[in-house]
């Protein structure tokens, strides 16, 4: 039996856990906030609940891969809830698309906003359900430990796919401005420029038009404690209040931490927290990446969160709620290209009490707005101020409808929050952009070359950012540290 540190709490670390636990380890969780979940933590304020992270349910196939490793289903743990419809985008006052709960309905409404076009995202759809087949219930599952992981029949086929992007391909099919950006928005909130991803990831619009959006009740958190609540029952000790403040490293091998000023021996260590950051708990010398690598990276953005509650119902949003009443690409150069506070920025906004009335008191609305930003910015607090207005003024214009006078509180989080809470490079919120040179073995290691027994996980690593993802990084992460082992 070995004995795993594992540093962070988020979604990565706590499968990473299960699987290590599941294989016999002695594992032990050290979360240097309060409360456990990363990224996906809460906030919980005068009988409001908020998921501070992710708020989207996709790709529902890899929760329950999860947890049928384990002999459970995700309804052992959380109840999930369709949505439908899946998301509203609006485009200017009054005007915008709905996104239904079927791939027939959805046709419909591109049907509607240009003739033919049902027939071309029939065909898109075809391509982008293949490449999640390829890549989601294969290529993902692979540790990025050599460039011959992506190179199967399948994958050959597909090649030019890797050198056209996603904004070409759609771009090749629509030309409808509003169906183009619902077809690019799932790359770029979630990872990268639509015109730097390469064509393979429209499995993402698979996995939103096609498997759907769900909710989980009582929020994304409900994951975060189902997976603990499974960690736990395999044994793994979880605690909170634990800043990590070295790696000790003896003749080549990682062999313990320092945690609160505190010597903690181990013979494995594995962080599932930022990545920069955990190499900086290393002697420069043992440091793999240099901060110019870093530096010289692409990132997903970060964002300026607000998380509002309202002293009455909100008209004319849904559970989700996307605003591209603005220039989409001119907001994607903002953030990839040119980094600055956007002068028009798109933005998103949640309202969990649409669906679920545990997040809200009877009456009222809990909302949550994200602007994306390029990570590395200065925050400060007259910019969120401003940025708050800026998206309330548009969004009571857009809906047709006053919200400002009813805003009973408002909490904010932005660039240095995702510094100082999870020490998060340039205070990124997604991690690495999913671009050509960033893909698979391209991504920083999951295992140290340089340390003995120090591996990695998250969305610095492979395969990437987002929640899905990130079980899979566990998996695979655990996977490995059994190798090793043998």
């Amino acid at each position: 039996m070995k004995k795993v540190a594992v540093i962070g709490s988020g979604f990565s670390s706590l499968a990473a856990s299960c699987y290590l636990a599941q294989a016999g380890n002695n594992v032990t969780i050290y979360e240097k906030n309060e409360t456990i979940g990363g990224r996906a933590r809460q906030l919980k304020k005068h009988g409001f609940t908020f998921d501070m992270g992710p708020t989207w349910y996709w790709m529902p196939d890899v929760f329950e891969r999860f947890f049928k490793d384990f002999g459970k289903y995700p309804s052992d743990f959380y109840e999930l809830e369709k949505l439908n419809p899946a998301y509203r985008v609006y485009f200017g006052s009054g005007n915008y698309i709905t996104i239904e709960d079927t791939l027939e309905k959805i046709c419909a409404s591109f049907e509607k906003e240009e003739p033919g076009s049902s027939l071309k995202l029939r065909k898109f759809m075809v391509q982008a359900l293949d490449n999640y087949n390829i890549a989601i219930k294969d290529l993902v599952y692979r540790p990025g430990v050599s460039p011959l992981e992506l190179v199967t029949l399948q994958t050959m086929k597909k090649i030019g796919q890797f050198f056209s992007t996603v904004s070409e391909d759609v771009r090749k099919e629509f030309t409808n401005p509003k169906l183009i950006s619902i077809l690019e928005f799932p790359v770029l909130f979630l990872g990268a420029k639509p015109s730097a991803t390469p064509s393979f990831y429209s499995f993402m619009n698979y996995a939103d038009f096609g498997l759907g959006t769900f909710h989980p009740k009582k929020g994304m958190f409900s994951v975060v404690d189902g997976i603990k609540n499974l960690a736990e029952e395999l044994g793994v000790t979880i605690k909170t209040n634990q800043n990590i403040e070295k790696i000790i490293v003896e003749k080549g091998k990682a062999s313990g931490i320092i945690s609160n000023g505190k010597k903690i021996e181990t013979d494995i260590i594995l962080s599932g927290a930022d990545y920069h950051h955990t190499e900086t708990l290393l002697e420069q010398k043992l440091r793999q990446y240099s901060e110019n690598y870093w530096n010289k990276k692409t990132f997903a953005p970060s964002a300026l969160l607000f998380y509002v509650g309202f002293d009455k119902k909100i008209e004319r949003v849904d559970h989700h709620t996307l605003f591209f009443d603005v220039d989409f690409k001119k907001h994607s150069e903002e953030i990839y290209d040119s980094p600055k506070w956007p002068d028009e920025p798109l933005f998103y906004a949640s309202f969990p009490s649409k669906t679920d009335i545990s997040v809200a008191p009877a009456g009222k609305e809990a909302g949550i707005f994200l602007i994306p930003l390029a990570p590395g910015l200065v925050d400060i607090p007259e910019l969120r101020v401003e940025y708050f207005e800026k998206i309330i003024d548009r969004f009571e214009k857009i809906t047709n409808q006053e919200v400002r006078k009813y805003v009973i509180f408002k909490e904010s989080f932005c660039i240095n929050d995702f510094t100082t809470d999870y020490n998060s490079y340039k205070g990124n919120a997604y991690g690495l952009a999913n671009t050509l040179m960033q893909t698979a073995f391209l991504r920083p290691k999951l295992k140290s070359k340089k340390v003995k027994n120090l591996f990695f996980t998250g969305q610095l690593t492979v395969p990437g950012p987002g929640v899905p993802p990130a079980l899979i990084s566990g998996k695979l992460v655990a996977g490995l540290i059994e190798k090793e082992k043998k």
